[in-house]
């Protein structure tokens, strides 16, 4: 695994399903099948925010995935939070997702609040969280979703 990459998205659609697929082109990982891990990241693994990933292999293969995603309909907003922290000395680190239909604000704060009880369960000394929050209001008559992913590496094979 070279690295776990951090992208976000919003979409809205006439459908729950349609919104989240639409989020997840504006993310760039929408032909793959995601597989949701828990969030922890291994050691002397670098993780980067790039907002749309790039091309991570054929369509249709697995990726591995930590997500944040909330759908809401209109009128209504949709938050969804990633924080992540590492331990220093290039060592393990953490992921915490949070979402719902709340503002910024709020799953901004819930998701620190995670993160820093998780920090608490370990023995390890952390780096500063890094966070990145996608929101977006739905219209009303629509679906619209927003996310945040942690993907680790590139596709594999799924058969």
């Amino acid at each position: 695994m070279s690295m776990i990459r951090v992208v976000w998205g919003t979409g809205s659609a006439p459908t729950a399903m349609a919104s989240y697929d639409a989020a997840l082109a504006a993310a760039g990982v929408e032909n793959y099948n995601l597989v949701s891990v828990s969030s922890v990241v291994p050691a002397g693994v670098d993780v980067e925010a790039v907002g749309t990933a790039p091309d991570l292999g054929p369509v249709g293969e697995r990726l591995t995935v930590v997500e944040a995603r909330a759908t809401t309909t209109g009128p209504g907003r949709a938050s969804a939070a990633l924080a992540w922290s590492q331990s220093i000395d290039d060592g393990p680190g953490l992921f915490y997702e949070t979402a719902g239909e709340m503002d910024r604000e709020a799953v901004e704060r819930r998701v620190r609040e995670g993160l820093e009880a998780g920090q608490e369960l370990r023995d390890w000394t952390f780096n500063d969280p890094n966070v990145v929050v996608e929101s977006s209001q739905a219209e009303s008559g629509t679906y619209t979703t927003a996310l945040v992913l942690a993907v680790y590496g590139e596709s594999e094979p799924i058969l």
